[in-house]
């Protein structure tokens, strides 16, 4: 009777009930409800909407069955988990502790569909310590002074007194503790170090660069016996011992796991376990100038010692002397001609002590590819962004400069609107460059080392540099390409494949790591579904099944409401000027994380191997980490409201950047009978609502004006780079010539005045400027002053040019030193 009663009283006012329950469901969907209430609402429905009695009954038991664990389990989970192991790819060992390796980090939160933003925005940001600050202005900037880099690689070594000085200072030491004579630096430092001496010289850059990442020293810090510690870890600090680490082969590139440089268990005639290696290896680094040389090797053990006979112990990481017998070291390779030591070894039947040389002795043997994710994880966020960095910043300060004292048709070239665009493109980039490399390296130094993360940031920042580089030679031309002291670009510019390639190459970063492991890592639900489902474990698969449906449920609604109000609904932001993009970004992740989803469930296990889908995939991850970076960079790390154009360029260049990436997916994606629908209906209308269409023309012009600009806001985007004196070559002439020339802005407006007046003939200002005195235009001191600009001006733009036999002896002495 009861339940007749209920019938009829919402019966009695159905159109109220529905449509206020259809408000709840959609709430329930934005906000991701339990599922509880979802059920109290359906059921409400249905009696509204007059089922008979037996029919609520049913509806009302399928209910109960999905609000019930244990009857769900019983009845649907186990046999979703059935069909689910039956038809997941196995997911191999290497792959495996690659996905193990570190902590998932913000990108949890952008690919979640909901990130918190009050928790992002309380994340801590890094500044570098008053010890730290001290090194870098100190012996960092000394070191800057003393490097000839035109010298360097016409000579293609690096001087002994800069050796000396790099070990006396520790560089080679950044990473190692204090008790073991290193500098304990931060992430944040020993990135502003690399970023500083690259900017200056990319040979030198490099070599401190190596051994305070994958290496030796990394290696033992976290996972090194205390003996192997105090023996060694000074001697690395000091520079007495010059490490190098041995991971790629000729086959064993990217995929590092299927190297097969193998060693031998067996014991020797004094009962301690021995490793007989062998290796071929190739592109490592300082492997000619090394005393001690890591590498990653197979171990099998034939006789049994440490297990079954004849096992495959895996991945071992062992610490090898050079001046061990059977190591081979001392041919270069010769990286587009970049002077640093990059070179091959081999090993023939090499004999080592277990305890001694293997990275955590015997208890390291068969877990080096751990070692290997972990370090790796951290290293990637660090060395290559900083070294990125920093030739952006001496782009975009060369640029700006060569922008403003190079005239062209009676005016600065920067004024061109065809010179503000790449201008403003290598701003826009550098700012963002450093914002990533700022926010990785706080992570890092909170002991996160986010993979996922890292992999972004060597990604982008070095695909940012490649942009940069290329609009900073195209602004200043013959400037760029004529070799000598003078160009400031050359060298960067023949580097930048380098930092491409390495640390893992960026299409396969792109693709496989970025999307493929983020996918898995930072998905709130699949890899515990996978895991689950593998171990026979059903509650927990029970768990994340159904977590994921409710996942998804949330996401689709969130993804068509936050689209069709352009992310407006999303809340939780207090006043500021980033707030509209804070809402875009929380659309984008829930359109990102609905997508993924969909890719994920119409592909399954193939679409690992679906490349470009995967890497339009990454673009969107990326990008959204990048912009998130910015903002925190804008919010918290130092800058001023008057730094908007560089913020407002990147965000709109990273918003266009998810745009294009959106596009593709819905182009591309394959879902059985719903292709036509992405392709058609949902690209139509992306294309329409889109996320952005990149930084508009004033965007592009006020911060190619703001560049330009003898103020603190470049002053800040340049921060951490050395400038020569004016004196010297290159960038020192340039810079000095820029502001020279902005202080007299005002006078050239005289010159200008005039000669529109015609009370001047129209001639270049270094050959009127006697008769501006003349004519009282100018002063005889104001002459003075413009006579210094004229002069500087064209001193600084000014290439270098060599006799025959001087350009012929570069050739000559490079060939002799017999490094070629």
């Amino acid at each position: 009777m009861e339940l007749n009663h209920l019938q009829m009283l919402l019966q009695q006012n159905c159109s109220l009930v529905t449509w206020s329950s259809i408000a709840l469901l959609v709430l329930f969907g934005y906000w991701g409800a339990p599922f509880i209430l979802w059920a109290i609402v359906l059921l409400t429905l249905a009696i509204c909407a007059g089922l008979p009695q037996v029919a609520l009954l049913v509806f009302a038991a399928i209910l109960a069955i999905f609000a019930l664990p244990p009857i769900r389990r019983l009845l649907i989970s186990s046999t979703v988990m059935k069909i689910m192991k039956s038809i997941l790819p196995p997911i191999s060992d290497t792959e495996r502790t690659a996905l193990d390796a570190g902590v998932v980090w913000v990108e949890q939160d952008l690919f979640s569909g909901r990130p918190d933003f009050k928790k992002l925005r309380n994340e801590p940001y890094p500044k570098l310590s008053t010890e730290e600050q001290q090194f870098i202005d100190g012996p960092v900037e000394k070191l800057c002074a003393m490097i000839d880099d035109w010298k360097i690689w016409q000579t293609r070594e690096i001087p002994a007194q800069v050796w000396d000085f790099i070990k006396k200072e520790r560089f080679l030491g950044m990473i190692i503790p204090k008790e073991f004579g290193g500098l304990g630096f931060s992430a944040l430092a020993h990135s502003a170090v690399i970023q500083k001496v690259c900017a200056r010289s990319v040979p030198v850059g490099v070599t401190i660069m190596v051994p305070n990442s994958l290496g030796p020293a990394e290696l033992l810090v976290h996972y090194g016996t205390q003996q192997q510690k105090e023996k060694l870890l000074p001697k690395l600090a000091s520079g007495e011992e010059i490490p190098c680490f041995g991971l790629t082969e000729p086959n064993a590139g990217s995929d590092a796991g299927s190297i097969i440089s193998a060693g031998t268990l067996f014991k020797g005639e004094d009962g301690q376990l021995k490793l007989k290696v062998n290796w071929n290896k190739r592109w490592i680094t300082l492997a000619a100038v090394s005393t001690t040389i890591g590498l990653a090797f197979r171990v099998s053990d034939p006789e049994g010692l440490m297990g079954e006979a004849g096992a495959d112990l895996g991945i071992t990481c062992a610490l090898i002397p050079a001046k061990t017998p059977g190591v081979v070291i001392g041919n270069r390779h010769d990286p587009l001609g970049v002077p640093f030591y990059n070179c091959p070894t081999h090993g023939k039947d090499v004999v080592v002590d277990v305890e001694e040389c293997v990275v955590g002795g015997a208890k390291g043997i068969g877990i080096g590819w751990s070692m290997l994710m972990a370090c790796l994880g951290a290293g990637r966020g660090i060395s290559l962004p900083s070294q990125s960095g920093g030739g952006a910043k001496v782009a975009a300060r060369a640029s700006s400069a060569h922008g403003t004292v190079r005239k062209q048709f009676g005016m600065s070239i920067g004024k061109f609107e065809g010179i503000e665009e790449p201008m403003a493109l290598i701003g826009g980039l550098s700012y963002m460059i450093e914002a990533c490399r700022n926010f990785t390296c706080g992570a890092i130094d909170r002991g996160i080392s986010p993979p996922v993360v890292t992999a972004i940031a060597k990604y982008q920042t070095t695909e940012a540099y490649r942009k940069i580089i290329n609009g900073a030679m195209d602004i200043m031309g013959g400037s760029a390409i004529s070799r000598g002291p003078r160009n400031i670009l050359a060298h960067g510019y023949i580097s930048t494949p380098i930092g491409i390639t390495v640390e893992g190459a960026n299409i396969l970063t792109r693709t496989l790591i970025v999307f493929g492991q983020g996918a898995l890592r930072a998905h709130p639900y699949a890899y515990q579904e996978i895991k689950s489902a593998e171990q026979g474990d059903l509650k927990g698969f029970d768990r994340a099944f159904w977590g994921h449906i409710g996942h998804v449920v949330r996401n689709t609604f969130r993804s068509v409401i936050l689209s069709i109000t352009r992310g407006f609904l999303a809340v939780g932001f207090s006043g500021g000027p980033l707030n509209a993009y804070y809402r875009k970004l929380a659309w984008c992740s829930a359109s990102f994380a609905i997508m993924a989803d969909i890719a994920m469930g119409a592909l399954g296990g193939s679409l690992k191997v679906k490349e470009k889908l995967t890497g339009r995939y990454a673009d969107i991850l990326s990008w959204m980490y990048l912009n998130l970076a910015v903002m925190k960079k804008f919010e918290a790390g130092g800058s001023k409201k008057e730094d908007l154009p560089y913020v407002t360029y990147a965000l709109e260049y990273g918003f266009c950047e998810i745009q294009h990436a959106f596009e593709g997916i819905f182009s591309n994606l394959k879902v059985p009978g719903l292709s036509w629908f992405f392709r058609g209906f949902i690209g139509r209308w992306a294309r329409f609502n889109s996320f952005g269409t990149g930084p508009s023309d004033k965007v592009s012009h006020d911060l190619s004006v703001l560049m330009q600009t003898d103020c603190e806001q470049r002053e800040r985007l340049h921060d951490g780079i050395y400038v020569p004196p004016a004196s010297e070559e290159g960038l020192g002439k340039l810079e000095a010539a820029f502001k020279l020339a902005k202080n007299c802005e005002g006078l050239e407006r005289k010159l200008k005045k005039a000669i529109r007046a015609k009370t001047l003939p129209k001639k270049p200002f270094r050959l009127i400027l006697d008769e501006a005195v003349e004519k009282n235009v100018i002063t005889a001191d104001e002459k003075n002053n413009l006579e210094k600009v004229v002069n500087a001006s064209w001193d600084a733009i000014q290439v270098n040019d060599f006799t025959d036999q001087e350009y012929k002896s570069y050739s000559t002495d490079a060939h002799s030193s017999g490094l070629n």
